[in-house]
């Protein structure tokens, strides 16, 4: 309806306001310390549950910490987290796509067995698996969830692989000469890119809000290191006396994903002509 009253193309509006949400977070999430007005972990019991004032611009926590800081460093956190975790599943499901679109034969049986028995399992709830092995930490959420998300890569670009790998160009490369490594790498994996870089950018939200589920649940990053989700947590026993300590993280969960998956589907409409018209 915006995109519409300033005559704007729909996907422009979107991946416009998207990339704005999406920018100011990363800003956040690199120069957060230097800006941030306090420690995030230093305490001052004598603002316990304070609201928003002019010390504590967003309040203090049940132990006097300031809230504001806090969300600062928790942004740095889900940044991090989720960026690591998109490049760990990214990298390992085109690896393993490829090779199973490519290759064929008992090499595409075999992975894609494995594959469909981690894809029939809910994001989370694998997540949840691999955390009981691995651990609650920052490695261990990038791990599990990467692992967990991976699937869904590999699905999306052996489906591409296998439309291409029969294309006069990959024909071509082989009559001169080219052994399979060359040809995968030089001709199928750009051909990647475009869906890679959709789902990826659509991950990256996917990944953001299972960490806070893991922390809120006490499975991600350990406390007193702040995350929006343990944050969340922590807050649930004063939602009473101090609601900002629920709202405000939740409302940056929030906004946070609602511009990725608005940047999300400006990229999936800006590579797709289809869907431009």
């Amino acid at each position: 309806m915006i995109a519409r009253a300033l005559g704007l193309p729909r996907f422009r509006f979107n991946g416009a306001l998207g990339a704005t949400i999406v920018t100011l977070l990363l800003l956040i999430a690199v120069f957060g310390p230097w800006f941030a007005p306090y420690d995030p972990l230093k305490l001052g019991l004598q603002f316990r549950l304070q609201g928003p004032s002019t010390a504590h611009l967003l309040g203090a926590d049940e132990f006097g910490r300031d809230v504001l800081s806090r969300l600062i460093y928790g942004a740095r956190t889900s940044v991090w987290i989720a960026f690591s975790t998109t490049l760990f599943a990214v990298v390992l499901g085109v690896v393993v796509g490829i090779l199973a679109g490519f290759i064929r034969g008992w090499t595409d049986r075999l992975l894609m067995m494995v594959n469909d028995a981690l894809l029939a399992f809910p994001g989370l709830l694998l997540a949840l698996g691999f955390m009981a092995v691995f651990g609650a930490s920052r490695n261990g959420i990038i791990v599990a969830l990467g692992l967990a998300y991976m699937p869904i890569v590999v699905r999306v670009v052996r489906g591409t692989v296998m439309s291409l790998r029969e294309r006069e160009f990959v024909e071509a490369s082989r009559v001169m000469g080219n052994s399979e490594i060359v040809t995968m790498a030089r001709h199928i994996l750009p051909n990647c890119v475009a869906p890679v870089t959709v789902l990826a950018t659509t991950m990256f939200g996917w990944i953001i809000l299972s960490e806070s589920a893991l922390s809120f649940l006490g499975l991600g990053v350990p406390p007193p290191a702040p995350s929006w989700g343990n944050m969340l947590s922590t807050a649930r026993p004063y939602i009473s006396q101090a609601p900002h300590l629920i709202i405000l993280p939740g409302l940056c969960i929030s906004i946070t994903l609602l511009g990725v998956n608005m940047l999300g589907d400006a990229i999936r409409d800006w590579l797709d002509p289809k869907m431009q018209g």
